[in-house]
């Protein structure tokens, strides 16, 4: 549950592993005969009597694991040293030696981490090391261990090593390379040396202009990165990033004290001023715009900044943001500012704008189901000819199925309905003991059984996604997400199940743990089972422990100050809050504030998902103005300001749809769970003011 985690500004953290550079000299110097005795430990492939055949009772070794795991975290390395040997032959020993070897990275000789990925060949670990030491390796320059080092390189998967990639001397004669390394440059949020330099390298040879800099420098400032908007600039020059500064701090009075002598203002910082004012109050610098400086800039320019103003404007359901997206022109947005575009023409029923806006994004945008079903719901709206009705039901179809939001929406538009797709054969003995018997997502179990969460979900992901690089069939993949499902750990099992495209095992993409519990809950208080199972689904995946960063827990990810006022509302006398995590107390508590949710927005699935995610509060100001047309509730849900929630409510309401037909073994519509939503008739009242 995010309403409380919203109202701090806070979102569940993204696991990750920390990997801070240190910019020391390359040290070379003998290896010690400790470390390369507990350093370089072999590998032996889990045999069958060492693969996991059900929860396994921790042991003392196990606990040296958890005590190796925090003294990396607190970057301990002589007590990783000491601990090293005594967890020599233990299934998570790669783990063990990464952590220890990784703390003293900087430092290490190269023959340690050659001897190291030779100890522990095909391990995720020995693919995380690697990352790790071309990402030291770039930042040293050393290019000629980086390039050897690359071609090895499994996971491929790290902006900056590739960024690095992308500045090799002498840079390749591929004329593809600047817009390769532009969608990689852009998209990165923060500052770092690997794309820096790499800019900075195209730059001076020439394969990158002021332009792509100061496009660069504008999605820093839109993205609230100044700092990293004055990397860019300084690419072109001192000079260009001197204003940067005083721009990003005081837009306003920026702009003000340009006026009287606008042409002897540079146009781009004009530009970056007014991005950043539109940040914190788009009307005024809408105002500014259209006043002073629209025929000082260039039509790109103005086309641009009334893109990131539209945007501002359109996470607040009375802005402008239609009128001022009615000013630019397509050619001159991105794709994130084409997004909002559709969104403001959704809500204004413009489906001349929504088309051109869909069809002006980049080939990769337009493949998206989200942005593939709007400019179908285009062409079909606006269609006088059997050209237009046919192209837009090939895109319905292009999409159309049982995955997500948009597929089973457009699997309606084409007169079908949610039904669950017949099941692949039965996965063989074979197959199964294949699974069992893989070392890596051994490995990834225990580490999450034992309370390695992180690492164990890292380790698992990195052998199931061998499927994308030909390792791993669909029917591999069926046969890693039963062997999950049978040791209950649900997340993986949807997880690893999600991951086939033509192979669907819907009972295994939707489990149902808890069921006798869940479906006796859900009769006893009236609530549809599906939509529990369909919101447990995204909060916690059926995780019993899961625990957020602000303190959301267990199945239903519930917050302490909501699990407590809801025990009173709804009874449950002497509930403490250690209880949160015990079972059938969190379904009772998150059951039982999903109900006052429902009946607090008259039973709209759509704003009780919001609600649940982002805040009661929220979900009513999202709701529109008085007076306000209702909307149907996917263009409402689209015109969410929150990426989060949006995101989450479209799943939820997929997932919704998605157990109703495996619960009822009937064919469902997610189109009648959406129905219309508008603005809440003053008349009617709160059903319950204080819900929080």
């Amino acid at each position: 549950m995010f309403n409380q985690a919203f109202a701090q500004g806070f979102f569940f953290p993204r696991l990750f592993f920390p990997r801070v550079i240190h910019n020391h000299p390359m040290q070379f110097r003998p290896i010690l005969t400790s470390i390369a005795i507990t350093g370089c430990l072999a590998l032996a492939p889990l045999s069958s009597s060492h693969a996991l055949t059900s929860t396994p009772d921790k042991t003392a070794s196990d606990d040296l694991m958890l005590e190796m795991n925090q003294a990396f975290k607190k970057g301990n390395s002589k007590r990783l040293t000491a601990l090293l040997p005594q967890v020599r032959g233990h299934t998570l020993e790669p783990w063990a030696a990464y952590w220890e070897l990784r703390a003293r990275l900087d430092t290490a000789a190269p023959e340690e981490v050659q001897h190291f990925f030779a100890r522990y060949p095909g391990t995720y670990q020995e693919d995380r090391l690697r990352n790790d030491w071309l990402l030291l390796l770039g930042q040293r320059r050393y290019w000629t261990d980086f390039a050897a080092e690359l071609s090895r390189f499994r996971m491929n998967d790290d902006r900056e090593v590739r960024c690095y990639s992308l500045a090799l001397d002498p840079l390749p004669d591929n004329p593809e390379l600047p817009s390769e390394f532009k969608r990689q440059w852009y998209e990165q949020k923060e500052a770092d040396d690997a794309c820096a330099y790499a800019a900075a390298h195209l730059y001076e040879a020439k394969r990158l202009t002021d332009a792509d800099i100061w496009r660069k420098a504008r999605l820093a400032m839109e993205a609230n990165r100044p700092k990293l908007a004055k990397v860019a600039a300084t690419i072109i020059s001192p000079a260009a990033a001197a204003p940067i500064d005083e721009l990003s701090n005081q837009p306003a009075r920026f702009l003000t004290r340009r006026i009287v002598a606008f042409r002897q203002v540079a146009k781009e910082e004009v530009v970056l001023a007014l991005i950043r004012l539109a940040s914190s109050d788009p009307d005024k610098a809408a105002g500014s715009l259209e006043k002073y400086w629209a025929l000082y800039l260039s039509q790109e320019q103005r086309s641009w900044v009334w893109g990131v103003i539209g945007k501002q404007a359109a996470q607040h359901p009375a802005g402008h943001a239609y009128d001022y997206f009615e000013k630019t022109r397509d050619a001159d947005l991105d794709n994130d500012h084409l997004g909002w575009k559709v969104r403001a023409a959704l809500r204004q029923g413009d489906w001349k704008m929504v088309l051109g806006a869909t069809q002006a994004m980049s080939g990769e945008a337009r493949q998206d189901s989200t942005w593939v079903y709007w400019q179908a719901r285009a062409l079909k709206q606006l269609g006088k000819s059997d050209a237009d009705r046919n192209a837009a039901t090939q895109l319905f179809d292009s999409i159309a199925g049982v995955r997500g939001f948009y597929e089973q929406l457009a699997l309606e538009e084409l007169g079908r309905r949610i039904s669950v797709p017949a099941s692949p054969a039965p996965l063989t003995a074979l197959e199964k003991e294949s699974a069992r018997l893989n070392a890596g997502l051994n490995r990834g179990l225990y580490a999450i059984q034992i309370g390695l969460r992180g690492e164990g979900v890292r380790e698992w992901n990195y052998h199931a996604n061998l499927h994308n690089r030909g390792g791993l069939s669909e029917r591999d993949l069926l046969a890693a997400a039963d062997l999950a499902c049978q040791r209950q750990v649900w997340d993986r099992c949807i997880s690893t199940s999600e991951r086939t495209r033509s192979l669907i095992d819907f009972e295994q993409r939707f489990p149902m743990p808890h069921k006798d519990a869940l479906l006796q809950r859900a009769a006893q208080i009236g609530i549809d089972p599906a939509f529990v199972y369909g919101l447990i689904r995204q909060e916690s995946r059926f995780v019993m422990d899961a625990q957020s960063g602000v303190g959301a827990a267990g199945l239903m990810q519930v917050m302490p100050a909501t699990a407590r006022w809801t025990a009173r509302k709804i009874g449950l006398t002497d509930f403490k809050p250690q209880q949160i995590n015990d079972r059938d107390t969190n379904i009772a508590i998150g059951t039982g504030y999903l109900k006052l949710v429902l009946d607090n927005f008259d039973g709209s699935l759509p704003l009780a998902a919001a609600a649940y995610n982002a805040g009661p509060s929220r979900s009513r100001s999202w709701r529109g103005a008085s007076g306000a047309a209702p909307l149907e509730a996917s263009i409402w849900a689209e015109n969410i300001p929150f990426a989060e929630t949006r995101d989450y409510v479209k799943k939820v309401l997929a997932n919704t749809t998605s157990y109703a037909a495996l619960i009822s073994a009937q064919p469902q519509s997610l189109r009648s769970r959406l129905g219309l939503i508008g603005p809440k008739d003053a008349r009617a009242g709160e059903a319950d003011p204080d819900l929080p």
